[in-house]
């Protein structure tokens, strides 16, 4: 099957930060990786691949363009920013890496790129509860949603990451490094 983008190259310069000015060939690869690592695990396989052939076979209508139109867009195209942020100051030829640089402007620092990415993590994470949310309150409409088996990714139902748990009650003086169990 061929694989079909469910935003539109236009549809990231028109809901986030990024210029309009930007080469498509820049950023749609990061589409093409938030579409497959996020809106997968959201969606599913099955669900995933039904929206994908009815976009190829330009008969994406009722609930499916729906659900396509008011919930899974917004986050598939704040997800793509959380991937293409970090890579958006580089460029990679047979010479080597690049970073760009203009006259006119100052290159932002990591942190200030690190809270660019944070921030559209969080609005991704909106849009991706309110897509998980619609479709759990929705099965019936979408049965592709629950029919994953075999190797199909299974729609994960918990679209926040807390970050990581440190246990702070570790006695850190009578740690053994050396018998670790991880």
């Amino acid at each position: 099957m061929a694989k079909a983008l469910l935003i539109t190259t236009q549809d990231i310069p028109k809901y986030t930060a990024m210029n309009g000015g930007v080469d498509i060939d820049k950023f749609i690869q990061f589409v093409s990786i938030a579409q497959d690592i996020h809106l997968q695990n959201l969606l599913g396989s099955d669900l995933l691949e039904k929206i994908q052939l009815e976009i190829t076979n330009a008969t994406l209508s009722g609930v499916y363009l729906a659900l396509n139109t008011d919930y899974i867009k917004q986050t598939l195209i704040h997800y793509s920013m959380v991937e293409y942020l970090p890579f958006a100051a580089y460029s990679i030829s047979n010479k080597g890496i690049y970073k760009h640089n203009s006259e006119n402007s100052q290159n932002a620092e990591k942190l200030e790129i690190d809270f660019l990415i944070e921030k559209e993590r969080d609005i991704a994470e909106h849009y991706a509860t309110r897509l998980v949310d619609y479709l759990c309150n929705n099965t019936a409409d979408f049965p592709e949603y629950s029919s994953n088996s075999g190797a199909d990714v299974i729609p994960d139902r918990n679209t926040v990451f807390n970050g990581w748990m440190l246990d702070n009650n570790i006695d850190r003086d009578r740690l053994d490094y050396k018998n670790l169990e991880l």
